[in-house]
């Protein structure tokens, strides 16, 4: 019961911005209710007239007049239900487009992308049943079932009391039934979440599944989460069918009841036929409140899974805001980047950076390197805040991280990935991306820097021509080369750059290395890096190893100190990228 109590209070939280329109459907409904509610007794009145050998023709034209005015509201009351749930998603939908973009990053480690996508689609349809139908049948059934039940006890009330009992019943039937679907609804819904999770996870990386040949096992693994959300679907859909016979029961047998004992009352001359037919006339109109409530009940014990779903990714957390105070002035004197004495672990017992201290000078060129998992994306994450250090400072321009906004942070550094994620769009769409306002000469320049000119010559058209989803029209090398000139375009103070000639063939590489020399002069850059020919290129070097600084200096003065570089260096081992956060 407590469950319930909570599902119901978590379905009106997510319908606290659309009272107004939800009141306003309610209140035509009722309505609408009362204008059927009133039927019953002019046919009475009509019946009576009849019976002293008179015709009511006022009485006829009003039920007429009652019914036109109810079919209308009912008409306006559907198109509204049906825009109010509409809005309702909008609204949701907004709510975890905004929330999912501006989670923090241990809250994408925890979720899978897939299953967090899927909140915002088939979750946030059910919540729109329950609350533009189930909660407004639920509130206008409960109400029109309270006035009919008046009306009738005022009627007959020894009548009422055999219908009552088969209702009763009937209720029992359904509250059975109820709890097994709400059960059953969370299990469908996260099954389905999960197969939308793997689906999402084989199909972003489609060539790797068919050269590996792993259709089948994907299908099977997918297939598995499809099998268990039919299980636990079919089991809700087993509960939901005792639903429509309760129903059945509740209406149709308390209506031959009251028609059996009425009419054994009538004949036996303890009643009288206006009354029995008004009140067989309130039976059938008890058939709509009642079978509303049954549906509105079975309605939003079906989505409580969703609802649930819902809840929780608006309660993950999201990146903090703006600072309260003025953002600090950039200190131009000061390292592009440094860190001091920085500890850090994705799981506080096991840190991945221990002490870490260094500068970035406000340009140049510097290196950064060490075997896979010495903690190098780790570096880059908090100079990102994508997180914050557990102890110790990340200060950019002199300014500590955390005295800026993120966005005022992120502002000023640019980044681009090992893996080089390109966006679907045009070659201008991807350019832009970081800088919207981003002129001609800015663009053409960053183009020329990168060596991307012969490839905008070489397309349809030019700029304007399309990637293809996650870049798919374009080879590693482009890709590549696109990302660097996408940072390059939001002219960042300082550029980190993770190992940038992974997909570059010689020609572009060198290519590659007059862009970082000339970029230099502009900015500091960062680079992870791991093939000889950028290490050597770099003015400065740091060295990490086990979540340490073990040596820094230029490669001539760490050849001659360090023995640990030395192993790095030769020979130096190909390219590699430091494990994600789960495996450090």
């Amino acid at each position: 019961m407590a469950a319930e109590r909570e599902g119901l209070r978590g379905v009106l939280r997510l319908a606290a911005g659309h009272r107004g329109p939800i009141a306003a459907t309610v209140a035509l409904t009722l309505a609408a209710s009362a204008l059927g509610l009133a039927q019953p007794l002019v046919a009475r009145d009509v019946i009576d007239a009849a019976a002293a050998g008179r015709t009511a023709w006022h009485g006829v034209a009003a039920l007429v007049a009652l019914f036109a005015v109810q079919a209308l509201a009912q008409a306006v009351v559907r198109f509204q239900l049906a825009r109010t749930g509409e809005g309702i998603v909008l609204g949701l939908r907004l709510s975890l487009i905004d929330r999912l973009l501006r989670l923090r990053m241990p809250a994408y480690d925890r979720h899978r992308v897939g299953d967090l996508i899927s909140r915002t689609d088939a979750d946030t349809f059910a919540v729109r049943q329950i609350i533009a139908g189930g909660l407004t049948d639920a509130v206008t059934g409960s109400i029109g079932l309270a006035a009919t039940i008046a009306l009738m006890l005022w009627l007959d009330w020894t009548l009422f009391a055999c219908v009552a009992a088969v209702v009763v019943v009937a209720g029992a039937v359904l509250g059975t039934a109820l709890r097994g679907m709400r059960d059953a609804s969370l299990r469908g819904r996260r099954a389905t979440g999960a197969m939308a999770a793997d689906l999402e996870r084989a199909l972003s990386a489609i060539r790797t599944v068919k050269a590996a040949r792993a259709e089948v096992r994907e299908s099977e693994r997918i297939g598995g989460r499809a099998e268990a959300a039919y299980a636990a679907n079919v089991r809700m859909a087993g509960f939901d069918a005792l639903v429509a016979p309760a129903t059945e029961l509740a209406v149709t047998g308390s209506f031959l009841v009251a028609l059996l004992v009425g009419g054994a009352r009538v004949a036996g001359g303890s009643g009288s036929v206006a009354d029995l037919v008004a009140f067989l006339l309130y039976m059938l109109y008890l058939t709509g409140p009642l079978g509303a409530l049954f549906e509105s009940l079975s309605v939003v014990q079906q989505g409580t899974g969703a609802v649930q779903r819902i809840r929780e990714a608006l309660v993950l957390p999201r990146e903090s805001g703006d600072p309260p105070r003025a953002e600090p002035p950039h200190d131009d004197r000061s390292p592009a980047l440094e860190f001091r004495d920085v500890w850090f672990g994705y799981r506080r017992s096991r840190p991945v950076l221990r002490g870490v201290s260094f500068e970035v000078p406000r340009h140049g060129f510097v290196a950064l390197i060490g075997r896979s998992g010495a903690g190098k994306s780790t570096v880059f994450a908090l100079a990102e805040r994508f997180y914050d250090p557990d102890r110790g400072e990340v200060l950019v321009g002199g300014v500590p991280a955390d005295a800026r906004s993120r966005s005022g942070h992120r502002a000023r550094i640019g980044l681009v990935e090992q893996d080089c994620p390109i966006l679907d769009g045009t070659i201008r769409d991807n350019l832009v991306y970081a800088a919207p306002h981003a002129g001609e000469d800015e663009i053409r320049e960053a183009v020329r820097v990168t060596n991307l000119a012969g490839l905008v010559a070489r397309l349809p058209h030019g700029l304007d021509s399309g990637v293809g989803e996650h870049g798919r029209e374009l080879s590693g090398g482009e890709r590549q080369r696109l990302a660097i000139a996408r940072a390059l375009v939001a002219r960042p103070d300082l550029l980190l750059l993770d190992e940038p000639t992974a997909h570059l063939d010689l020609e572009s590489e060198q290519a590659l290395h007059r862009t970082l020399g000339e970029t230099a002069g502009r900015c500091a850059l960062l680079v992870i890096a791991h093939r000889f020919t950028t290490v050597r290129a770099a003015a400065h070097i740091v060295v990490l190893d086990e979540g340490r600084i073990v040596a820094s200096g230029t490669h001539e003065e760490l050849m001659d100190v360090s023995a640990y570089y030395r192993t790095l260096a030769t020979p130096w081992p190909g390219p590699s990228r430091e494990g994600a956060p789960a495996r450090q």
